[in-house]
């Protein structure tokens, strides 16, 4: 009798967790999301690749170049974090690939890209009926190139995603170079009785590539719908970054973002409240121990309440944990949270770098 109950349970089980349904959530690199397989030598010419599927699970448009990492003929050199090849796409060119994935759900993707020149270079990203335009002008890393996160809601079971350059540098011999793509679904959080406040200690968030321990780009401009971060807008004009315990000092539990350009690098959240209400803000603000020193101040505001926080870092990966009362003048009510301040590593000036934001909570006051 007892064996098959236990075999009635093990039916049960595999019913609702068995590879049909694990298979529905998406993870991990796409299809040759690193470039790794490679073309044939009778579909590359030089380096630019010739035909429309010389690259291999990819279809290419305009001029595309399959790049090996390192010195390059002219004098250049290209890293490529995330392997040993990428491709670069000249002016007007794109690839793209089509992938399964579920209407309605949020997805983030996940890439390395960085340009190849010092001048404006900017990577068009679409999933329609969704695009992005990401300016790669700012280096956030200085070795290595950036990793960034974009996210997009599908509205059919299958989508197309494309990678485009929209030939805004001067020089049609320059463009973006992407060298690794991973998508990951997200899970659209929810407030609680205990927090109002969604995602609040921002361990809901995109996928972090193999190999890479300079975190995650949360792009501008980032609408609360579609945002890589659940719960959170990237509203300002520089990205944030999205930080995993694995590779930076995180205050609690696995990630935290870390404001790495001064004003111009702000995350915000709208909460629902009672007008004439007050309530209690509280936040971490830290140190990644990633060679970020000095003097830090982290502002944050909710309703027309402002705290700034001001922290002394000395690369340790302390923090404090700090909170204020505000009132709610409506049925909404903004948070935001920036630094004051620009920050580089003491150990590479052209890296940036800034204060850690953690463990945020907003609960009424009894």
């Amino acid at each position: 009798m007892a064996l098959k109950v236990t075999l009635l349970l093990v039916a049960c089980l595999l019913l609702f967790t068995g590879p049909a349904f694990a298979a529905t959530f998406l993870e991990g690199y796409l299809d040759n999301g690193n470039f790794e397989e490679q073309p044939k030598p009778t579909d590359l010419k030089k380096t630019v690749l010739v035909g429309k599927y010389a690259l291999p699970k990819w279809e290419i448009v305009g001029l595309v170049e399959y790049i090996s990492g390192g010195p390059q003929p002219g004098g250049m050199f290209f890293a490529v974090a995330h392997g040993v090849h990428a491709v670069r796409l000249g002016n007007e060119a794109s690839i793209s690939q089509t992938i399964k994935v579920k209407p309605g759900s949020l997805y983030a993707l996940t890439f390395g890209a960085s340009r190849t020149c010092a001048q404006e270079e900017v990577l068009s990203v679409i999933v329609l009926p969704q695009k992005g335009d990401l300016p790669l002008q700012t280096l956030y890393s200085s070795n290595g190139g950036d990793t960034y996160a974009w996210g997009f809601i599908p509205t059919s079971d299958t989508v197309t995603v494309k990678f485009h350059n929209p030939g805004v540098q001067e020089d049609p011999a320059c463009g973006p170079l992407l060298d690794a793509v991973a998508i990951k679904e997200l899970f659209p959080p929810r407030p609680t009785r205990y927090n109002l406040a969604k995602n609040p200690g921002f361990e809901e968030g995109p996928y972090h590539l193999v190999n890479s321990s300079h975190g995650v780009l949360l792009p501008p401009q980032q609408e609360d719908r579609t945002s890589p971060l659940p719960g959170w807008m990237i509203e300002s004009l520089k990205a944030v970054k999205f930080i995993d315990s694995k590779h930076f000092n995180v205050p609690f539990g696995q990630a935290a973002v870390e404001l790495v350009a001064g004003r111009e690098s702000a995350i915000a959240q709208i909460l629902r409240t009672v007008p004439n209400k007050f309530y209690n803000l509280t936040f971490s603000v830290g140190d990644a121990k990633n060679g970020c020193h000095g003097s830090m101040m982290v502002e944050a505001f909710a309703a027309k309440d402002t705290l700034k926080v001001p922290f002394k870092s000395e690369g340790k990966g302390r923090f404090k944990t700090v909170s204020f009362r505000f009132k709610a003048l409506s049925i909404r009510t903004r948070i935001t949270f920036f630094s004051s301040f620009y920050h580089t590593r003491i150990d590479d000036f052209g890296s940036l770098c800034g204060p850690v934001l953690d463990q945020v909570r907003v609960v009424p006051v009894a």
